[in-house]
């Protein structure tokens, strides 16, 4: 709750970037939901107040609430400024973390969130960043009682949520995924902004860092249950292009952190919930300064298809086939710039309404550890991140 002390539930930091823009815009839409609880106190923070005013004026414009800039509150404060950082943690219930490269940036939010007891939510597709963090600030924020939830947007609330909803639409046993994203482009092209480009290609040359942070962690594996997935949507082509049958397309791996944040989500629901884990697998089916226009993404969507197989009453074993099959999707709008805010503000809004359905202690999760028990899936299907069964059917 708001106090004196800490008078803001929501803290964007970073709103004046490209992606904080979108993430701002979206915090005041919903704040204008009629059906939504009592509006929010919430703030602005990053280095510069002129800009900062300047995002709430075209928020305010183009929602139609000349009043938004003198409703929000700014906080003036800098990445390389650890006693600002305090600062701003003090007064924020949560804070939307929009800064990166997280590899370079995050860390300093993370730290101080935890040192002053403040949830922290980013939308980082960087796995070392997001598994460091777990590593180094799990146990202080599990002592302090906060959440900090990483990798909260595009990338990858639909793929870890979307695992969740799968397993509880099957007719019995998950145990194993594959999956398949489809960007779909308007006649205007696609476009993504150098910053979030950045922040991939950091993500994606970390693996040596990685890979030794893995092996230092001494994880004992999750066990396999039942058979191994086979690739038999596929058609096998010069590697890394397959064919999907089942979609009609060819597809290449997927390089972000979605693998990543579901295995370890599967290992937070086996080692804390007894929930049985499964293989995954995961494919992928224009960069500029300047970001795409408005119309590039009005035109653009994505569709997120997941194949699952398993058990309906039999038990897994490596000799019995899977005898159950399903198919789901989340669609929604466009990725970078419209799913992931949406996708963030609703883990936020989550985690101030849904508390007793969260993890009963604090720390660092993903996203499906800290919301496989609460109702952000029905907050995304009612903001356009839709989730559905395509088909079940036992074999």
């Amino acid at each position: 709750m708001a106090t004196k002390q800490r008078p803001f539930h929501l803290v964007v930091f970073g709103a004046s970037g490209f992606t904080g823009q979108f993430v701002t815009e979206e915090v005041a839409r919903e704040q204008m939901d009629p059906e939504g609880s009592s509006r929010l106190a919430w703030a602005v923070a990053g280095r510069c107040r002129e800009k900062l005013q300047r995002v709430l004026e075209r928020a305010a414009e183009k929602l139609g609430r000349p009043t938004l800039p003198t409703e929000v509150g700014i906080i003036i404060c800098d990445i390389s400024n650890p006693a600002s950082l305090d600062e701003m943690a003090k007064q924020a219930t949560i804070v939307l973390n929009c800064v990166g490269p997280y590899r370079f940036y995050g860390e300093p939010v993370v730290k101080a969130c935890v040192e002053n007891g403040t949830s922290c939510i980013d939308i980082s597709g960087e796995p070392h960043f997001l598994e460091l963090m777990y590593w180094k600030y799990h146990e202080k924020a599990a002592e302090k009682g906060v959440y900090i939830i990483g990798s909260s947007g595009f990338d990858s609330i639909p793929a870890d949520m979307g695992v969740i909803y799968t397993s509880s639409k099957i007719n019995g046993t998950l145990t194993a995924v594959e999956s398949f994203l489809t960007i779909n482009s308007g006649p205007e092209g696609l476009c993504i902004h150098d910053g979030t480009w950045k922040s991939a290609i950091y993500g994606f040359g970390n693996q040596n860092q990685l890979k030794k942070l893995r092996e230092q962690s001494n994880l004992k594996p999750v066990p396999i249950v039942g058979t191994k997935l086979k690739r038999s949507l596929c058609v096998s082509c010069r590697w890394p292009v397959s064919y999907c049958r089942e979609l009609s397309s060819y597809s290449i791996p997927f390089m972000g952190a979605d693998v990543s944040v579901v295995k370890r989500t599967q290992r937070y629901l086996h080692e804390n919930l007894e929930q049985l884990p499964f293989p995954w697998l995961f494919s992928f089916g224009y960069f500029s300064k300047q970001g795409p226009t408005q119309k590039q993404l009005d035109g653009t969507s994505f569709t997120m298809t997941f194949f699952g197989q398993g058990y309906s009453h039999s038990t897994p074993t490596e000799n019995n086939k899977p005898n159950i099959r399903v198919c789901t999707q989340v669609k929604g709008p466009e990725a970078g710039y419209i799913a992931t805010p949406i996708a963030m503000v609703q883990a936020a809004m989550t985690l101030l309404n849904d508390a007793s359905n969260l993890p009963t202690v604090g720390g660092v999760f993903t996203p499906g550890a800290a919301f496989c028990r609460t109702k952000l899936i029905d907050r995304l299907n009612k903001r356009g991140i839709e989730f559905s069964v395509i088909s079940s059917s036992e074999v």
